[in-house]
């Protein structure tokens, strides 16, 4: 594949579909935002024809990828300008300016299928995909279940009974994982605040699989860059997550919290709070029609700072007198978690120097 890649600044990469990043584009990319063409080489791919044509190569070991695409700007021309400039092709053809899909008003759901139509997914995917050395003892489980390369998948009805139950206990045991990591420890001592991205950009170090690693983060998100894994002053995106208050208890949807941002928040482009459901892991579902009822962020004018330039965020049920600006409503029947992201994060975060607290509980 093809990529004219917009100068400007935007954050992106290329992914396989083990979601490790092949190559990251923009300001964390070879490019370092001053564009350029990228060519991605599938497993078997010969990579000859395409040296010295002035573009960055890369290898994916996966037939699937995944290519993403933020613009760091609110500035409409640059905004507009990074849009034209993105365009994608087959090697042998002239790529095509990608066409936006925008203004349509239409739900789209992320959250992966439960019960057998995971295992259906799962069984597409391996079919389609190439295995890798590493992949065979994970193909070697799968074959008792029904899922084996190059065969229709269609288990009986005493499989199909075992695998729903799998299923459920599955997620059961991830999502246990991912409230309660057991391979890591808060970022800041004493607070309930772990970095979301706690392992390698390959997925493995010399002794092991990061599968804990790898399952609590994808269970609830995708996508991972070089500068998502690894990022440093000033460059690359900090992603930070919270399930429990102060007192250490499981955040809930009927009862409102108060998080205290302190000043001078160390990010060079801007930083943002996002609302998620438990239950769906997307954007929570509110009754809310606009972006800030589930997000509120440094470039929102409506948020109402603390004269010492801290401000108070809030998500509950019902908003404190005075505080709709700064809050995000909970709705009982769901569970939420939140994502505190930081754009170009500054010294004082690495150095913790700055500190989140954790979210309290309002009475």
């Amino acid at each position: 594949m093809l990529i004219d890649y917009p100068a400007g600044p935007t954050a992106g990469g290329v992914l396989d579909f083990w979601q490790r990043p092949v190559v990251d584009l923009g300001l964390t990319g070879p490019d370092q935002g001053k564009g350029g063409g990228y060519v991605i080489l599938g497993p078997d791919d010969d990579a000859t024809p395409f040296e010295g044509s002035g573009r960055y190569v890369a290898r994916s070991e996966t037939l699937n990828i995944f290519i993403a695409f933020r613009v760091l700007t609110e500035d409409p021309n640059l905004m507009a300008s990074s849009k034209r400039g993105l365009a994608l092709g087959r090697a042998g053809s002239t790529p095509t300016p990608v066409r936006f899909i925008e203004g349509v008003d239409t739900e789209w759901s992320a959250t992966p299928s439960r019960g057998l139509g995971f295992w259906e997914d799962l069984a597409t995917v391996v079919d389609e995909e190439s295995v890798r050395e590493v992949d065979k003892a994970l193909m070697a489980m799968l074959e008792p279940l029904g899922i084996v390369k190059g065969e229709p998948f269609a288990p009986d009805e005493r499989q199909r009974r075992l695998l729903v139950e799998g299923a459920a206990l599955g997620e059961l045991m991830v999502r246990n994982m991912q409230v309660n990591p057991r391979h890591t420890s808060p970022f800041w001592v004493g607070t309930s605040w772990y970095k979301l991205i706690d392992f390698e950009i390959e997925q493995e170090t010399d002794t092991i699989l990061q599968i804990d690693q790898r399952a609590t983060l994808f269970y609830e998100a995708v996508t991972t860059t070089k500068g998502m894994v690894h990022p440093t002053p000033g460059t690359g995106q900090v992603y930070l997550t919270s399930k429990r208050d102060s007192e250490g208890r499981l955040v809930r949807a009927d009862r409102s919290y108060r998080l205290h941002v302190p000043a001078e928040i160390p990010v060079a482009q801007f930083w943002s709070l996002t609302l998620y459901s438990e239950d769906t892991r997307r954007p929570y579902e509110n009754g809310g029609t606009d972006i800030r009822s589930v997000s509120l962020d440094s470039r929102d004018e409506n948020l109402d700072f603390n004269d010492d330039g801290s401000i108070d965020l809030y998500i509950g049920p019902t908003a404190p007198h005075g505080a709709d600006n700064n809050w995000m409503k909970t709705v009982a029947e769901d569970g939420w978690f939140v994502y505190f992201r930081m754009y170009a994060a500054t010294k004082p975060f690495f150095d913790k120097s700055w500190a989140l607290p954790d979210f309290q509980a309002i009475p």
